[in-house]
């Protein structure tokens, strides 16, 4: 069965030299008004926030964020208490056609590459299209992929203004 979303069999030939997207994940209390101290936190240390994920419990709210200086962030959440873990991440510009996000999906699932969550981004400095952060099993393998299928995967650096 053919369709458009079609893709070709994935080998991992090459690496890449540039620096993956580090996602930081911050626990925060389920508090009115948390997630906005955080914000403010960043935003006084000229750490802009470039993505954002929040899924809520009743005591604790997890907040995975994507920043333009990630090591910085972590050692001002560090700093004001705040736990905090750093995980690479895949960032993955979409085209604007309707079909880019199952050519990529179908990307990754040639590769065998699993996606654990997924959230957007704000739109990328100079550029206007949609980013799209995905938490994979295999960071380096599933930016090799989407590479492969003609995806721009873009670096700490390409994000950073």
């Amino acid at each position: 069965m053919s369709s458009s979303l079609d893709v070709p069999p994935f080998s991992a030939e090459t690496t890449h030299a540039k620096s993956p997207v580090r996602q930081l994940s911050v626990f925060l209390h389920n508090r009115v008004g948390a997630l906005l101290s955080l914000v403010k936190l960043l935003n006084e240390h000229q750490i802009e926030v470039l993505g954002l994920s929040v899924q809520d419990s009743v005591d604790l709210t997890l907040v995975r964020v994507i920043v333009t200086d990630p090591a910085r962030a972590e050692e001002v959440f560090t700093a004001a208490g705040h736990s905090c873990a750093s995980k690479p991440i895949v960032v993955v510009e979409l085209k604007q056609g309707v079909h880019d996000l199952g050519h990529a999906l179908s990307g990754l699932l040639a590769a065998e590459i699993n996606i654990h969550h997924s959230y957007p981004l704000m739109v990328r400095p100079n550029s206007g299209k949609p980013l799209l952060a995905l938490h994979v099993d295999d960071p380096e393998v599933g930016s090799e992929s989407l590479s492969k299928c003609g995806f721009k995967v873009l670096s700490q650096d390409e994000l950073a203004r």
